[in-house]
């Protein structure tokens, strides 16, 4: 792996068996984000791009093929190392949200910083007047609107300043002005250093990225 590289995954396959049927939802995806570089991955639905960002994360394991992160191959380890190199360095920000429902955003925060089990490069009232939300960290995920969710979730996702940001459809439900607050937050993160690989539909999320990378039946196509 390049110094520059934030990110590399070489021929990754992943195959689902169902009874006597087995369907491959990634055939022999290879791809490099770059520090300092958004990536939005597209293609319709079922093309194999949730299958892929869960193999990038370490959350599902590729059948074939690996993944390695600021360095630190994270496929084929066991579970508990890929959850410490997760904590370490991957922030992943998914459609369904980061936040513990029965904690407060701050908490949230605070929990994600100490799964890391090092020392946190920012406290958690400072990346909340980041994003915004300084006066809503007591808040817990039920007060907080769409937007301030989409916002807390990327504060977590950054808490521990991680190599990579994995996003998942980040401004999926937002409205126009608060998808370009959180993506103005996520292009600050890139321009900090880190590598950024985004899952979306938006047009919007494609025209701020670097690179469009489009997948097809779990292939790469130009």
């Amino acid at each position: 792996m390049k110094p520059d590289e934030a990110l590399r995954c070489r021929d990754l396959y992943r195959f689902f068996r169902a009874g006597d049927e087995e369907t491959l939802a990634l055939r022999g995806v290879s791809l490099q984000v770059g520090r300092g570089e958004t990536v939005a991955v597209a293609g319709p639905s079922g093309s194999g791009k949730t299958t892929l960002l869960n193999c990038l994360a370490g959350l599902d394991e590729p059948a074939g093929g690996a993944v390695t992160i600021g360095g630190e191959q994270i496929s084929h380890r066991p579970e508990r190392s890929r959850a410490r190199i997760r904590s370490r360095r991957l922030g992943i920000l998914l459609q369904s949200g980061n936040l513990l429902a029965h904690l407060s955003v701050r908490d949230n925060i605070r929990l994600a910083q100490a799964a890391a089990g090092r020392r946190p490069a920012q406290a958690p009232e400072e990346l909340l007047e980041q994003v915004g939300l300084a006066r809503r960290a007591r808040a817990v995920a039920s007060e907080l609107s769409g937007g301030e969710l989409a916002r807390a979730g990327l504060a977590v996702a950054l808490s521990n300043s991680p190599d990579m940001l994995l996003a998942d459809e980040p401004t999926g439900e937002l409205d126009g002005v608060t998808e370009q607050v959180v993506l103005e937050l996520i292009q600050d993160r890139a321009a900090g250093g880190h590598g950024v690989l985004v899952v979306t539909h938006s047009a919007v999320v494609m025209r701020i990225a670097d690179r469009v990378i489009r997948l097809h039946d779990g292939r790469i196509v130009a």
